[in-house]
């Protein structure tokens, strides 16, 4: 459960940490950042840095999140002391100030609790299937990714048209073509997104990432990165399962248009759901400890 008493970590404790987190970032952002300086781009985890906004060197950046503070080195307060909704103390300690932090802040922090409690709420569904990368390329001359189709034009509206589509996640509905729209037995829209959201979509699973990065330093550097390496995993599936050819990009297709597509998709949805839960359940005790630093 959250505490409002502080941990203070000396100065090489959260210098180790700090140093952890650059390093398991740039598994992700350096190589990004090199193809983005050769004009290069990736077909699976440029979105991770594209679609969500999150900068490389924002998501670089390790904090000790709500509750834990730092000891100064011998060089003085860390570095954290001039960064926004911090405070160093007399003694060099530095904390987040918390309350100053909600006053800026304390709507996006309701907003997010209030949706991941409601999400953690209901059950895993995994009958989507991916369908919704379907959907977002059905009966359309031009699609969001240079990528070849793997079943082709006609295969894939075929895909479409024989499917039951029960696509719950307003971001990813959003994208779908008009013609696709209409197909959906659902109509999300974003007032409705708390009410919708399910814990099995592999859109929600990754906006973990999102939120994590929305609750800003609030959040321990290791949480925001658990996340970030979940959205990363579970986009590989989003893709694999599509209906873009990735094949010469390296990853072997998850052909949900078949029975063992079907099965090998729903089964690594419950594995990420899994993952999510845990991940969503320490978002919700920084979003608590938050009211009670």
């Amino acid at each position: 459960m959250p505490v409002a008493t502080a941990t203070v970590l000396l100065a090489p404790d959260w210098q180790t940490r700090t140093a952890a987190h650059e390093a398991r970032i740039d598994r992700w952002a350096a190589p990004h950042r090199e193809r983005r300086s050769r004009g290069e781009t990736h077909p699976v985890h440029d979105f991770l840095f594209t679609y969500y906004s999150e900068t490389p060197g924002r998501l670089r950046r390790w904090h000790p999140g709500v509750g834990t503070a730092l000891a100064p080195s011998a060089d003085g307060p860390a570095p954290h002391a001039g960064w926004r909704w911090y405070r160093a103390g007399d003694d060099g300690v530095v904390t987040l100030d918390a309350a100053g932090y909600l006053a800026d802040r304390g709507t996006t922090v309701e907003f997010v609790r209030g949706l991941l409690a409601a999400t953690a709420g209901r059950p895993v569904f995994t009958g989507c299937f991916g369908l919704h990368e379907w959907a977002m390329v059905y009966r359309a001359d031009e699609r969001r990714h240079a990528l070849p189709l793997r079943l082709g034009r006609a295969g894939t509206d075929a895909v479409v048209e024989a499917a039951q589509i029960r696509c719950s996640h307003y971001d990813a509905f959003r994208f779908f073509t008009p013609e696709a729209v209409g197909r959906n037995r659902l109509q999300p829209t974003r007032e409705t997104q708390p009410a919708m959201e399910q814990p099995g979509c592999l859109h929600a699973t990754m906006d973990l990432y999102k939120w994590a990065y929305k609750l800003g330093p609030a959040v321990p550097g290791e949480l925001l990165a658990d996340c970030f390496d979940l959205a990363a995993d579970v986009r590989e599936l989003d893709m694999r399962a599509s209906p873009y050819d990735l094949r010469d990009a390296g990853y072997t297709p998850v052909a949900i248009e078949t029975p063992d597509g079907r099965t090998e998709y729903a089964a690594a949805q419950r594995g990420f759901a899994a993952r999510g839960a845990e991940l969503r359940r320490r978002l919700l005790d920084v979003c608590a400890s938050l009211t009670l630093a």
